[in-house]
């Protein structure tokens, strides 16, 4: 059934088949040279062109969740055929100016060489940004992120979430450094390598890096029985 509602890309009244009271918007980390970072996107229109939040929007009146979060995400930005996670429903009354939306928030770590962002749909532009530089976002979107934010920081002294940030070999100072990032904690070297090294979550490839300015460092990657055990069993580690 078509309903009549405020178009918050241009502020006219118009008839949709969108749901009117229920949003979605997604928070997607990445990892690139030694920053956490968040994917944004431009509004290219609208009451809010020009500023910057999390991907999402309306959802279609006979479209679940998930599939308006995945289809949402690949037109704003690109991304598709990525593992999105519920985080949870945000319904402050005056989170959004025109009447009263309920936006569920959706949270995914991805490697970003392994995607091309593109921005798309009503979205002008879509940029990694690393999570110290995130700018003012639109709504509530800020908090949105810090809350997901502090989540990955709990799961992460509870289950091993590098794989999904890291390229497939890497370096212990690349793994200390993601847990730095999502920590906001600068770590102890040599006792983060034997905590990690004693846990068997890596596997020592016998490489090491090559093309690097400074001294190569050995390489590893996870060791995916252990990997898929210490996620669906859990740990409990202190950094």
């Amino acid at each position: 059934m078509e309903k009549t509602l405020i178009n918050e890309e241009s502020g006219e009244m118009v008839k949709t088949s969108v749901m009117s009271t229920i949003t979605i918007d997604c928070v997607i980390f990445g990892f690139e040279n030694g920053s956490l970072e968040i994917l944004l996107v431009k509004h290219g229109r609208g009451i809010r062109k020009g500023e910057w939040g999390l991907p999402g929007g309306w959802i279609k009146e006979k479209e679940g969740l998930d599939n308006a979060a995945h289809r949402l995400l690949r037109e704003l930005t690109g991304l598709n055929n990525i593992y999105l996670e519920q985080l949870k429903a945000f319904g402050d009354p005056d989170r959004f100016p025109m009447g009263r939306v309920i936006t569920i928030g959706y949270n995914a770590l991805i490697k970003r060489e392994d995607y091309n962002i593109k921005a798309g749909f009503t979205a002008s532009e879509a940029k990694w940004y690393k999570i110290k530089e995130i700018p003012n976002l639109i709504y509530d979107h800020n908090q949105i992120l810090d809350y997901s934010l502090k989540r990955l920081r709990r799961r992460v002294r509870q289950a091993p979430i590098g794989f999904n940030l890291l390229p497939e070999k890497f370096t212990l100072l690349q793994l200390m450094q993601l847990y730095e990032e999502i920590l906001d904690k600068e770590m102890d070297k040599p006792n983060f390598r034997r905590k990690i090294l004693r846990m068997k979550l890596l596997v020592d490839l016998n490489e090491k890096q090559k093309d690097v300015s400074h001294r190569a460092a050995k390489l590893y990657r996870f060791e995916d029985n252990i990997y898929k055990k210490l996620t669906e069993k859990g740990f409990s580690f202190e950094f």
